[in-house]
């Protein structure tokens, strides 16, 4: 089959957004904060772990260490028993009090708004910095791509990319830029809801728990017209990486080796 062209991609990623963009106007950023700096450490804390268990365990965290210089002077061991509930919570409370330390000492304790600054936080990677550069700032550079937008943008064929670094190069190619402020919390919407990893509503018994914005249930997906992988079940993330097990030559493997590590803990 021949190659699909860029101008079609981007007239199938044009729909899907608006299509978003009307089943979730009011998407917002599900992580609970009040400034830049507890914006990043929810994010950071988020990594393999519900929002929903990080919005538990910040309040107890900014009650006790509410400013970076008060987290930066924090013991780990402390630090690690507020956060023991989440997963790999050891890692994380190192990263969030060596954060804490980098914003005191090198940016005067303001978070930094620039992409390339925010990367030199211990932990933080490009899609920590979209989400805080987004939400905090409104400063739009590109488009977090988590979990549930680099399933959902594989499946769209956007993207055939092994890791979400890579895959955010390619959709931000064919996504209108209006649409990247809300992309993330819209499609991270869709996956929770409808784009399962597993049993997508697309398929027989497959999830969907879509609410319209009048309050009523939809059936089925709401993009199933448009998405060339309708009615396959499995992860396609996972067959994207088995195509690219080094993404390209050896050089660019242990590249994406070391940012798929830097991802899942930012």
């Amino acid at each position: 089959m021949p190659a699909e062209s860029t101008k079609a991609k981007r007239l199938r990623a044009e729909e899907a957004c608006r299509r978003l963009e009307e089943l979730y106007p009011e998407a917002v950023c599900a992580l609970h904060f009040t400034d830049p700096f507890s914006l990043v450490v929810a994010v950071l804390l988020s990594a393999q772990t519900t929002d929903v268990a990080v919005n538990k365990v910040t309040p107890a965290l900014f009650g006790r260490w509410p400013t970076p210089a008060d987290l930066a002077g924090a013991p780990i061991s402390e630090v690690e028993a507020v956060l023991r509930p989440l997963g790999f919570y050891r890692t994380k409370a190192q990263h969030v009090v060596d954060a804490a330390r980098m914003v005191v000492s090198e940016f005067g304790g303001q978070v930094p708004r620039t992409m390339e600054e925010l990367t030199r936080l211990p932990g933080v990677g490009r899609k920590t910095a979209n989400i805080v550069l987004n939400d905090a700032f409104d400063i739009v550079e590109g488009i977090a791509v988590d979990t549930h937008v680099f399933r959902i943008m594989t499946r769209l064929g956007l993207t055939d990319a092994p890791t979400p670094l890579a895959a955010e190069q390619d959709i931000l190619k064919v996504i209108p830029r209006r649409y990247w402020k809300r992309a993330n919390h819209t499609f991270v919407l869709f996956g929770r809801q409808v784009c399962d990893a597993r049993k997508p509503a697309c398929v027989p018994g497959g999830k969907c728990e879509l609410v319209a914005p009048d309050g009523s249930r939809l059936e089925g997906c709401p993009l199933a017209d448009i998405c060339p992988s309708v009615g396959r079940t499995g992860n396609p993330t996972a067959k994207a990486k088995a195509r690219h097990p080094k993404g390209g030559s050896e050089a660019q493997g242990a590249k994406a080796a070391r940012t798929a590590k830097k991802e899942r803990l930012g």
